[in-house]
């Protein structure tokens, strides 16, 4: 009998909708996509969230529970001429009423070219298109292919979650590690769940590294599984945290050579380098804000550069965005002022517009007093006394500056 040798991740993957874990709200009772799936009328759809969170899982439940052919190909090492094989293969499974599943791996790296050549086959329904990305899909995807699609977003898997994988590769045993009767500590298990950040499949891969050192699992054994393959990075399942945190606080005290040390530190552990970039793009906002709007500039570029490049070649563009953003004069005012605004939305609820500027597209709007006495700030050298503020709060300030 042939050795099933594909990574445990892989085996044990779940095929209905029961065993497929912490995506309650898109595929739970009563749910739009469960429902689609349980009476195969499966949508062209993306499927958008972080890794080892279920995208490709959940791709094949859907085929395994529609009876489709299911054809799976990566956009990064895929382009056109494969695409129209695939479509040559969806064409001659139309002719025996069979549907065909095109899952797309990593959707948002393929460019606007591939994107287009794809979009004709979903329209006409050649294909059942599945994409997944971990990348927001608003950005990522054409808008006319986006506007043909449902988009579903998985969240991060928590502990629990990664906890109850874990327990079920341990007792399967057919494809998990059951039949090797690991002994492993409740303690060692709980690290796993915490270190893996969310991905199930990183805590599969560890699991099933160390079951391979040693038949008895403790924390020593966890702890060089995850040093094998990175830099220990969440070590008490906070570090992830607490790195990014003490990146950010570096850069907000100004000091960009412990900045620099804390972005080798995540970098050089595998992190993902647009996530480092999106936090510098918020930070740029949150920490420099008006004191100079040209790093809001900058984190943008340099997020914009790292998904061109990737990484090795995309640590110094962070480098750069990271030391820039240390050295710029700071002010959070802009945050702390949308706080206070925040803070009105919450305390008073959906105050109303005041009438005179709202706008009047109708003659009905108009009669009821939609913009009347409305001054045009143009006319008035901007220098007009209007109030525009809702009457319960029109003295309210945000802004200290």
């Amino acid at each position: 009998m042939a050795i099933n040798t594909s990574p445990l991740a892989d085996r044990i993957r779940p095929r209905d909708l029961e065993d497929f874990l912490g995506q309650d709200k898109i595929v739970g009772q009563g749910k739009l996509l469960r429902r689609a799936i349980t009476g195969d009328r499966v949508p062209p759809m993306i499927f958008w969230g972080p890794p080892g969170s279920g995208k490709t899982t959940l791709a094949y439940i859907i085929t395994n529970q529609t009876n489709s052919d299911f054809i799976q190909i990566s956009a990064v090492t895929s382009g056109v001429a494969d695409l129209r094989r695939v479509i040559s293969r969806a064409e001659q499974n139309k002719k025996i009423n069979k549907q065909t599943i095109l899952f797309i791996d990593e959707i948002h790296r393929w460019n606007k070219a591939q994107q287009d050549a794809l979009l004709p086959h979903v329209e006409k329904g050649t294909i059942v298109l599945i994409g997944a990305t971990t990348e927001n899909p608003s950005f990522e995807v054409r808008g006319a292919l986006l506007s043909r699609c449902h988009i579903f977003v998985l969240d991060r898997l928590n502990p629990e979650h990664i906890r109850a994988i874990i327990d079920r590769a341990l007792t399967d045993k057919g494809n998990g590690l059951g039949k090797l009767k690991l002994k492993i500590t409740d303690k060692a298990k709980d690290i796993i769940a915490s270190l893996s950040n969310g991905d199930a499949r990183v805590a599969l891969n560890v699991l099933e590294y160390a079951g391979s050192i040693s038949q008895k699992i403790d924390l020593d054994l966890v702890k060089e599984a995850f040093q094998k393959s990175h830099l220990l990075y969440d070590k008490d399942g906070e570090e992830h945290y607490n790195i990014i945190s003490a990146l950010h606080k570096s850069m907000r005290g100004s000091d960009a050579n412990a900045a620099l040390y804390w972005l080798a530190r995540m970098l050089e552990a595998g992190e993902d380098p647009l996530y480092v970039a999106r936090r510098l793009v918020r930070f740029a906002s949150e920490d420099i804000g008006s004191a100079n709007s040209r790093a809001l500039e900058q984190a943008t570029a340099a997020y914009q550069a790292c998904s061109f490049l990737g990484l090795p070649e995309c640590n110094v563009i962070l480098a750069q965005a990271v030391v820039y953003m240390a050295k710029c004069k700071k002010s959070n005012s802009l945050y702390v002022a949308y706080g206070r605004a925040q803070a009105d939305v919450k305390k008073y609820g959906n105050l109303p517009v005041p009438l005179h500027i709202r706008n009047a597209p109708t003659k009905l709007m108009k009669d009821l007093g939609y913009g009347k006495d409305y001054k045009y700030s143009p006319n008035y050298d901007y220098r007009e006394e209007q109030q525009y503020f809702p009457e319960e709060i029109k003295n309210h300030k945000y802004l200290s500056d």
